[in-house]
């Protein structure tokens, strides 16, 4: 079984490994640069697993920042029937994508 760990970032929880690419919040870092991510909330090496209550406090996942972006415009449409009110509007949310390359508990 593959080291993994699950952290916090962007009021989200995300299970990550070595490798893994996801577009998490946007985080204030420059493309191409290292960042840490300190919020970890657990760590599993195999059969050993370490939880924090809430965080572990020596834990850290490193990463590399790989590009800045928007997501895919969402719709809000509200309408009340018989009533004469319509609103519409659109949503493209900010992300920051991120590769994993290291967990040290």
């Amino acid at each position: 079984m593959d080291m993994y760990a699950v952290i916090k970032t962007g009021g989200k929880q995300y299970r990550v490994q070595v490798g893994n690419k996801l577009k998490v919040e946007t985080l204030p870092a420059e493309v191409g640069s290292d960042i840490q991510l300190d919020q970890v909330l657990m760590v599993a090496d195999g059969e050993i697993v370490s939880t924090g209550a809430p965080l572990l406090d020596q834990a850290k996942v490193s990463a590399t920042v790989i590009s800045h972006g928007r997501r895919d415009k969402i719709r809000i449409f509200k309408m009340r029937r018989r009533k004469h009110y319509r609103k519409q509007q659109g949503h493209r949310q900010n992300y920051t994508e991120i590769q994993i390359t290291g967990i040290s508990a």
